[in-house]
């Protein structure tokens, strides 16, 4: 697969959890007057938006291939994983970061602020639950690699927008949550003001993170590097292929494209080869199942050309 976590699960997950969070958030919001908690229940109610135009990319990317789109519509994901992230940097962080700075000039003091602190407490509870849930489908994903090193590199916009979304929820949960008990215990009710601000900014870090990963996919990035490299392994040990010349793949939402150029070994006769070709093409599908659409050129070793991935 593309990546290999079932990023649909994660979504489902995430919407559940956010819902849940968005209405206990808007109670407590009403009951203390926290400006923290209002702006967690608009980053809340914002996330459920996002994974419903998560769901929408994932049902269009399946989409078959038609006339118009003869690749078929998988980076359908990548556009709208694409507007979750303008989503969670405006609606989220600039909405955020507004409400923290005009509540710096009129801090009001807290009204009863254990519902704040109660709701907090059950956000960052199913929060954890729906970050477990998309952690379980990541380490699918990345297999051996670093956290770091499958964010830079994964394809699956839809499970990078929900990681990015998720973390920043239960990062901004407690953030929301040490404002408030600050203010308490203080009584100084900028501190959650602060923490609104701080929110805001966390947002629109994260958001640019994963805005700048999904532009990437946008644009057009090969398979999954470590995926990419199995495939390149793959051919250099079939007994068809004397060399492989050049290999070119494409990602394209869950499918990819790949373009193998490749010295083959001698046949006899060019019939021959063409079943040759199309025994790796047919091995390659079934070992790699994400790779939709093969175009392979048997050709001659020549001194340009260099192996790919030696």
């Amino acid at each position: 697969m593309a990546g290999g976590g079932d990023s649909t699960r994660a979504i489902f997950f995430a919407l559940g959890a956010n819902l849940a969070i968005a209405i206990a958030k808007g109670v407590a919001a009403f009951f203390t007057g926290s400006s923290a908690m209002l702006a967690e229940t608009v980053h809340s109610l914002a996330d459920c938006g996002n994974q419903v135009l998560l769901l929408i990319g994932v049902n269009q990317s399946k989409k078959p291939p038609s006339p118009n789109y003869p690749l078929g519509y998988g980076k359908a994901i990548y556009f709208w994983s694409f507007l979750v992230a303008i989503m969670l940097f405006t609606i989220g962080g600039m909405f955020s970061l507004y409400e923290g700075i005009h509540k710096l000039g009129e801090s009001e003091p807290l009204r009863q602020w254990w519902w704040a602190a109660g709701v907090l407490t059950f956000g960052v509870i199913a929060e954890g639950i729906s970050m477990r849930a998309c952690m379980q489908e990541v380490n699918k994903a990345r297999g051996d690699r670093s956290l770091t090193q499958w964010f830079r590199e994964t394809r699956q916009g839809e499970l990078l927008v929900i990681f990015g979304e998720d973390l920043a929820a239960l990062a901004g949960l407690v953030l929301a949550l040490v404002a408030v008990m600050l203010s308490v215990i203080t009584g100084n009710p900028i501190w959650d003001a602060i923490g609104t601000i701080g929110i805001g900014v966390l947002l629109i870090v994260v958001a640019a993170m994963v805005g700048v990963g999904i532009k990437a996919m946008l644009i057009g990035q090969s398979m999954d590097p470590a995926r990419e490299r199995e495939l390149c392994d793959f051919l250099k040990a079939r007994a068809e292929i004397d060399r492989v010349l050049s290999l070119i793949t494409v990602q394209l939402g869950n499918h990819s494209v790949v373009s193998v150029q490749a010295q083959m070994r001698e046949t006899g006769s060019a019939v021959a080869m063409v079943h040759a070709i199309n025994t790796v093409e047919r091995e390659m599908k079934a070992a790699f199942p994400e790779v939709r659409w093969s175009f392979f050129e048997p050709d001659l070793a020549d001194k340009g050309s260099a192996p790919t991935n030696d």
